[in-house]
């Protein structure tokens, strides 16, 4: 599952520990693919169009805009991409200068 932001609500139980690993976008992607079979579409709770119109440029995917309620028990794990910079503009495809996206690998115990 990627994701573009988290929050505690996705939790099934408080209290749980996250951890929240650095992982590089070629391991983000190698994880998603894992995840799906092989397909070129990645099961994504990415809520912005054009946040996952970058992010399937950046990783190399087809990652679609889906907003759905995602919600994550002790064991599940998903791919966080914490964008850094200005707001993306509209029908963005690329990082706009300076932006850069941060990924995480978030694990739930």
């Amino acid at each position: 599952m990627l994701l573009n932001a988290f929050s505690a609500n996705m939790l099934v139980d408080l209290p749980s520990t996250v951890t929240f690993t650095d992982i590089f976008a070629h391991e983000a992607r190698n994880l998603l693919l894992a995840e799906s079979d092989g397909e070129e579409e990645v099961r994504s709770a990415v809520g912005h169009a054009d946040t996952a119109a970058v992010f399937s440029a950046v990783l190399g995917l087809a990652v679609p805009c889906r907003r759905e309620t995602v919600r994550l028990a002790s064991g599940d794990s998903a791919i966080l991409g914490q964008y850094f910079g200005p707001r993306l503009p509209e029908g963005a495809t690329a990082l706009p200068p300076g932006a850069t996206i941060r990924w995480l690998k978030v694990s739930v115990a």
